[in-house]
């Protein structure tokens, strides 16, 4: 890996995880003094993150953390719902007895991460809620990995980035769900998928990125920026 890939990795996990804060000015050699790398490997990381929407450059005033809001929640919400349900569908439709083993397999991992946690009596560490996450993207991008269009699933991993920065503020709050059975869903997901329903699995994906913006929606964190009314 390279030194713009390395520091292009950590910038955008500080971006997603908060610490770095939406419109925070990202002056270089602030960056470089953080990050312990030269300019080029930084101007070239920042401009990746700048196609990635989460990096804006500002006229006379370099780069700056992306901004934050529900109404751009939404919209990364409901454009990851029309790109993945698309791949889902030509997933079902295309994938093989090897894409149908590699969902069993991100699901069971996935359950078992669930299971380790709610076994902890402990407050999950900060290392177990990244390995729940990993584990997390790894069923969602098994679902869509057969659908044969590279741009697809490029598509839907820029999103899945811009999306987990809402989703990560919530995961860290311990927001409650309330009568909501996440592990229920995806196993809901697997179903649809392996029975080659895509009708139902689309749907099933659908409603379950909109209930977590819901949730999301209601407990919208104000640091993330300034509070706007969802689109409708």
């Amino acid at each position: 890996m390279t030194l713009a890939e390395q520091v292009f990795h950590q910038l955008r996990r500080d971006i997603v995880s908060g610490k770095l804060k939406p419109m925070q000015p990202l002056r270089l050699d602030h960056l470089k003094k953080l990050y312990g790398v030269g300019f080029s490997p930084l101007r070239e990381a920042l401009n990746r993150l700048q196609s990635e929407r989460l990096v804006q450059s500002v006229a006379l005033r370099g780069f700056t953390v992306a901004p934050a809001s529900q109404r751009e929640m939404w919209d990364a919400i409901e454009t990851r719902i029309l790109i993945e349900t698309r791949a889902l569908r030509l997933s079902i439709a295309l994938g093989d007895d090897d894409w149908e083993s590699r969902l069993v397999g991100s699901l069971h991992a996935l359950t078992l991460q669930h299971k380790r946690m709610a076994d902890n009596n402990a407050a999950a560490s900060a290392d177990e809620d990244e390995a729940l996450e990993a584990r997390h993207q790894e069923f969602h991008a098994t679902l869509i990995s057969a659908c044969g269009s590279e741009r697809l699933i490029d598509f839907a991993q820029k999103l899945y980035i811009q999306t987990e920065r809402y989703r990560y503020s919530g995961l860290h709050q311990r927001l409650p769900v309330g009568d909501r059975d996440v592990r229920a869903e995806h196993g809901a997901l697997l179903s649809a998928a392996i029975d080659r329903d895509a009708d139902r699995a689309a749907a099933l994906l659908k409603r379950h990125y909109r209930l977590t913006g819901e949730m999301l929606d209601r407990t919208f964190d104000p640091s993330l920026g300034e509070k706007k009314a969802m689109s409708s």
